[in-house]
């Protein structure tokens, strides 16, 4: 018997739900029992399934150590409802299950639960391999300002990257102007950044299988990355959207036990009760802090949580926070703060009979920091895991990552600071008015591969190429001698665009001689009408 550890991906909840069964199905001892004067073979009683089942959780790599006892009656319980389980009677479903001698034993039918066969990522978008972390920062370098800038202009005219920084271009210099950024492209640009690096970490060929982009708001990331105080706590615009008073009083009470405030109440079991007003505050907000729209999300970088990928999984988990609403997340760093102090401060008084400090922390709290909107089989015991994990990284997960917040603002302020070629031609001939070149954006959407790339670059390349020879043929701007001057340099430049253009000239005129340019039918002379009369 062997536990396999479940990687990010589609249905992950589901898949974690088949691997328990298939290893609680296929390593519960079973005998013969004795009850009310008869025997039943191959069963065993909810103790004893309890007592297996949580040695198998606590050693799973899945779920790990948090796992308490009753959680895992829990899950019995679910088994039962699901047919996983049954009583030695065959009744199951309404049955319910506790703690004790009662006998049990597995139908004859699969529990396996169906899950869907998603298409096969395939194409250049897909991503085969997850990146070590090494690859973070090759994958936010940008090139300098000025190398980028160049790069932009050599791609609609490649003959710049022949003549040099020093020398004129054949075909004169263009004008140039800066591209205007719209709050829209800069929501984008922050958006698609933290999407795409998040991606590339769960290594998945999609984020669409385990979130609905519809619901990511750019300006959540942009306040949680910007907006924070010294200490690196979110801060609010709106203040009535913060934690009450005295939610913070008592949490500042317990996360300083017991040097708050001296004028605080001091008889037995003050800390027990002010421990619980904090929790009925957390337990009553309408949904969990990390959102019911971010619960798959965050189901799949429980994927990570492995002994090799623990930076990635801190890596993704500071991604992933930094989609909440600022209000959950500060929400979010404020109590994860208070929990850590309370598990470590030797001096509070115990404030459960049974559970430890640490362990009655991850157990309150987990239920209101992550669930589902709808009953998930497995949700209790993956909100423990995940919320175990916070606890002990919350500092690193809960700050800012200067790497993105470098990288974003860096590639804003190029696309703000870049000068592009002005193609004057297309503009409005009776204005005068010129037109931008558009500079091409960062596309998110897929990867391509190296041949695609250069088949893209060769194409744009000779359009942009085609248009200017256009231009030099019908500007009415330019003199005679000088068309005729740009012409044959731009044959000797380009020869294969200009012989595309005129198929004949080869023929006709010699390699070296240009077609003659009619001016326009409107510019000619009229003449005077001669008559053989006169």
């Amino acid at each position: 018997m062997s536990s396999r550890v479940i990687s990010p991906g589609p249905y992950r909840a589901t898949k974690l739900w088949n691997e328990v069964t298939r290893l609680f199905r296929a390593g519960m001892p079973l005998r013969k029992h004795r009850q009310n004067f008869r025997h039943y073979s191959s069963c065993f009683t909810a103790s004893s399934a309890v007592d297996w089942l949580h040695q198998l959780l606590c050693s799973n790599s899945n779920f790990g150590p948090d796992v308490t006892r009753q959680q895992t009656v829990q899950l019995l319980k679910k088994f039962l409802k699901n047919h996983v389980i049954e009583n030695v009677k065959g009744r199951w479903g309404t049955e319910d299950l506790e703690d004790n001698n009662m006998l049990y034993r597995f139908p004859s039918s699969s529990p396996l639960k169906h899950i869907p066969c998603p298409a096969p990522a395939s194409g250049p978008g897909s991503i085969k391999k997850r990146p070590s972390l090494r690859d973070k920062e090759g994958f936010f370098k940008f090139k300098s300002f000025k190398k980028q800038e160049k790069e932009t202009l050599e791609n609609i005219d490649p003959g710049l990257q022949e003549q040099g920084e020093g020398e004129n271009h054949p075909l004169g210099e263009l004008p140039v102007q800066r591209r205007e950024l719209t709050v829209e492209d800069e929501h984008d640009i922050w958006r698609d950044i933290t999407l795409t690096h998040l991606q590339r970490i769960l290594g998945i060929a999609s984020l669409d299988e385990v979130l609905d982009q519809r619901c990511i708001n750019p300006q959540n990331i942009i306040h949680n990355m910007t907006k924070v105080n010294k200490h690196g706590v979110v801060t609010l615009d709106d203040k009535t959207n913060d934690l009450p008073h005295w939610v913070l009083s008592a949490m500042k009470s317990l996360a300083s036990w017991p040097k708050y405030d001296s004028g605080e109440p001091s008889y037995p079991g003050f800390e027990r009760d002010v421990f619980k007003t904090v929790s009925d505050y957390f337990y009553s907000l309408p949904q969990p802090l990390l959102t019911y729209e971010l619960y798959e999300l965050f189901i799949n970088v429980l994927g990570l949580l492995q002994p090799h990928c623990e930076r990635l999984a801190i890596e993704a988990l500071q991604l992933c926070t930094l989609l909440l609403p600022p209000t959950s997340r500060r929400k979010l760093q404020l109590l994860m703060r208070m929990m850590s102090r309370i598990s470590q401060n030797v001096d509070m008084p115990r404030l459960h009979p049974a559970l430890g400090t640490r362990t009655l922390m991850v157990h309150t709290f987990s239920g209101c920091i992550l669930g589902s909107a709808e009953e998930c089989d497995l949700d209790e015991l993956l909100a423990t895991r995940l919320v175990s994990f916070l606890m002990d990284h919350q500092q690193s997960i809960l700050s800012v990552p200067q790497y993105l917040l470098g990288a974003i603002t860096d590639h804003i302020q190029y696309l703000q600071t870049v000068q592009i070629p002005i193609d004057s031609a297309s503009s409005n001939s009776d204005v005068g008015d010129p037109v931008c070149v558009p500079v091409p954006m960062y596309a998110f959407c897929r990867q391509i591969s190296g041949a695609e790339f250069e088949q893209q670059k060769v194409e744009s390349s000779q359009k942009a190429m085609e248009e200017l020879l256009e231009i030099l043929l019908t500007d009415q701007n330019i003199s005679e001698k000088d068309r005729r001057k740009k012409l044959k340099q731009f044959e000797k430049q380009y020869p294969d665009i200009y012989r595309c253009r005129f198929p004949s000239s080869d023929k006709d005129n010699g390699p070296h001689k240009k077609p003659k340019i009619k001016p326009p039918l409107l510019s000619i002379k009229k003449t005077k009408a001669f008559s053989i009369r006169n």
